[in-house]
């Protein structure tokens, strides 16, 4: 089962992404900040983190380059209320940029994507 680490400081938002995700057959790991994020990271090594910007302490941009510095091929889906960061140099290491809406479909299907992504087969 894929691990997918939700980091969001809104109670009823990180239910709901834990309730979708939940549904859709991931184990995921719901937290609220990011020494609990950077902590269950490393600990739990999910295969993909959804990360809101906006958060008390570290924002999740620092959250990010702390995370590729531990592992460089994190899947990450950055999902804030904001999409003006979405042109600040790094959010370029995540592998999405999503804004946030009470209709998950959109997040639910990129992670979707993501973790089913198939690697390229090569031919000898």
């Amino acid at each position: 089962m894929k691990k997918v680490l939700v980091v969001e400081d809104d109670d009823s938002l990180r239910l709901l992404y834990t309730s979708e995700l939940s549904d859709d057959g991931y184990e995921v790991l719901p937290v609220s900040c990011g020494d609990e994020a950077l902590e269950v990271f490393k600990e739990k090594k999910p295969d993909l983190v959804v990360l809101d910007i906006r958060l008390s302490g570290m924002s999740g941009l620092e959250i990010l380059g702390e995370m590729l510095k531990v592992k460089k091929d994190i899947h990450v889906v950055i999902n804030s209320a904001y999409p003006n960061f979405q042109r600040e140099f790094a959010t370029w290491g995540a592998d999405a940029y999503l804004v946030k809406s009470s209709d998950t479909s959109v997040l639910r299907e990129t992670v979707k994507s993501i973790l089913e992504e198939k690697p390229a087969s090569t031919s000898v």
